[in-house]
């Protein structure tokens, strides 16, 4: 076994990266052999290994690959389950290049991308969120601010008080990565708990919170492949607020 290669991989997001020639799944394959071809293509000169894949109840669409030495064991969610061969082949290539760590195939993520977008996907993935998914929502009432009424502020001056109230709550640990965000699947605006301190300016803090807001306005738009998350309405409605540039400062000073 080759010792550089990493011993578990998993994917979350699709990159785009160099095309190569799109291939066509065998219909009759199982999901073993679809993996096992792919990993042959991809290490012509390896001893190809047992590979099992499994479909398993996951909150989301992610899936986990493994080498060890019993052979790959493939883990990939039951939304997958009964999916087109030639989807189960994109995700292969997918898997098996990030653990091979070689850029996935454009035209591979492109398909795998194009079939998660179909809106009876999207329906499915968020039901199974739902269903599956825990999340964590601490309060508004943090040390140092209270997101109810930054929220409510906010709704009156900008959303003229119509807006429904999400889930409001601080995350577990400080982030300088991820300051705010908003989760459709479960209702819920959490904002890192970084912002929750005397030293942050309440600016800083209504302006996060009006971005996640915004995201309640404006869901995101999937077209084709893509999926836009900041759309032109979206940008034009946060330009509205009267401090943007103050504001973004503010938090890249917190941020450095």
């Amino acid at each position: 076994m080759e010792r550089s290669i990493p011993k578990a991989t998993g994917i979350c997001s699709l990159l785009d990266n160099e095309d190569v020639g799109l291939e066509s799944a065998i219909f009759f394959e199982t999901p073993e052999e679809i993996f096992a071809r792919v990993f042959a293509e991809l290490k012509p000169r390896t001893p190809p290994p047992g590979v099992r894949v499994e479909f398993r109840k996951f909150a989301n669409a992610n899936s986990i690959i493994q080498w060890d030495d019993a052979g790959l064991k493939v883990r990939v969610t039951d939304v997958l389950d009964g999916a087109p061969a030639q989807i189960l082949e994109a995700l292969a290539y997918i898997l098996l290049s990030k653990l091979l760590r070689r850029p996935p195939p454009r035209s591979y993520a492109e398909r795998y991308r194009r079939y998660l977008n179909r809106k009876e996907m999207r329906r499915s993935l968020e039901l199974v969120k739902q269903a599956r998914g825990r999340k964590f929502v601490s309060g508004p009432q943090g040390s140092f601010y209270n997101l109810e009424e930054i929220f409510e502020e906010l709704n009156f001056r900008y959303f003229h008080g119509l807006m429904a109230r999400p889930l409001l709550g601080w995350s577990r640990q400080p982030s300088r990565v991820i300051l705010g965000h908003y989760d459709p699947s479960h209702n819920a605006i959490i904002l890192s708990r970084l912002l929750d301190n005397s030293r942050v300016a309440r600016l800083a803090v209504e302006y996060v919170v009006f971005h996640e807001m915004l995201h309640l306005r404006f869901p995101v738009d999937h077209r084709g492949a893509r999926r836009c998350v900041h759309t032109p309405e979206f940008k034009q409605a946060e330009r509205e607020f009267p401090q943007l540039k103050e504001a973004k400062e503010l938090l890249k000073k917190i941020c450095g």
